[in-house]
């Protein structure tokens, strides 16, 4: 009975399964069992949508729920706005739902809902779904603003070189929210991003050569042929020092990766590009992995004694 009361996401409110039949005991029987898990107050999902979820997928299945349980006198917001437009996770507390009151009255906590009472200009929010969610550039400075420096840095960098938000709409958004609590954080976090970062880890590796003192990079940088046409780009690269860098995920390779294309065709395909770009230009790469980026001193030494072995 139960499963057929969930929606399609696998969700079920206390209010439809009260008006089944379905008494508070029952649902409580079905939660020890382990046929339904509890999101929060008056909400529940199958027990098997729970398990198969990750980290994201568990917060959207607790948006689902608010959403259904609240009215359209508020928009979803913040960090919830954000993985709802495909924002990234990185860093990010996924613990509670975020929602603007479109009526200027919030700031407030309650089982997993976090309340909000920031002032929605026309252009602020939009629907998605069927329910208000606040417009990209404004959830990308929301977002911003209640999240430390590098995850604000890698949501605002993603809704620029995504192109749903322009620095124009961002900067505009900045001047509405004078009064924001938090909003004085914000204008040196807009300054770090650049829009070029094409991945979270792109973004924590630029964050991580100012953190320790490197020279600046030249973000997405074109190689050319001595025929004149463009024969790569790369991350990042130094080219008075003769140095290029990029950083390697799984994701890289997966939006890398051709119709038809094995992972690891794409990596040896990969490998063969960073040779011809090395023969090109007599450069040496430095490649990153996630790991390099939880010793910034090391990795920063790395790239250091590649620029002496290029000086040489």
């Amino acid at each position: 009975m139960l499963e057929w009361l969930a929606d399609a996401h696998g969700v079920l409110l206390r209010r439809d399964a009260v008006e089944s039949g379905i008494d508070d005991n029952a649902l409580r029987r079905a939660v020890l069992t382990g046929r339904i898990v509890r999101l929060r107050q008056g909400a529940y999902v199958l027990a098997p949508v729970w398990e198969a979820a990750d980290r994201v997928g568990r917060h959207r299945l607790l948006v689902v729920a608010v959403r259904k349980q609240y009215g359209n006198d508020v928009a979803l917001s913040h960090t919830s706005a954000n993985i709802e437009q495909g924002g990234p996770s990185w860093g990010l507390d996924l613990r509670a739902v975020h929602l603007t009151n479109l009526y200027g009255v919030g700031e407030r906590s309650s089982a997993k809902v976090v309340h909000h009472r920031g002032i929605c200009r026309a252009g602020d929010i939009t629907c998605l779904d069927g329910g208000w969610i606040t417009a990209p550039a404004r959830t990308a400075m929301d977002t911003a603003c209640i999240s430390s420096r590098d995850p604000a840095v890698v949501v605002l960098d993603y809704f620029q070189q995504s192109g749903l938000a322009t620095r124009e709409q961002l900067e505009q958004v900045l001047a509405s929210m004078k009064a924001t609590p938090g909003s004085l954080s914000l204008l040196p976090k807009l300054r770090l991003s650049d829009g070029k970062a094409e991945s979270v880890g792109e973004t924590r590796s630029r964050l991580l050569f100012r953190n320790e003192g490197l020279p600046a990079p030249i973000a997405q940088y074109e190689i050319r042929h001595p025929a004149g046409h463009v024969a790569g780009r790369v991350d990042f690269a130094w080219p008075e020092r003769k140095v290029m860098a990029e950083f390697d995920g799984v994701q890289k390779y997966l939006r890398l990766r051709r119709k038809g294309e094995s992972l690891e065709e794409a990596i040896l395909r990969e490998k063969a590009r960073e040779d011809h770009l090395r023969e090109i230009t007599g450069w040496l790469m430095v490649r990153l992995v996630w790991a390099d980026l939880d010793h910034p001193a090391v990795t920063a030494n790395r790239i250091l004694r590649a620029f002496a072995q290029a000086a040489a």
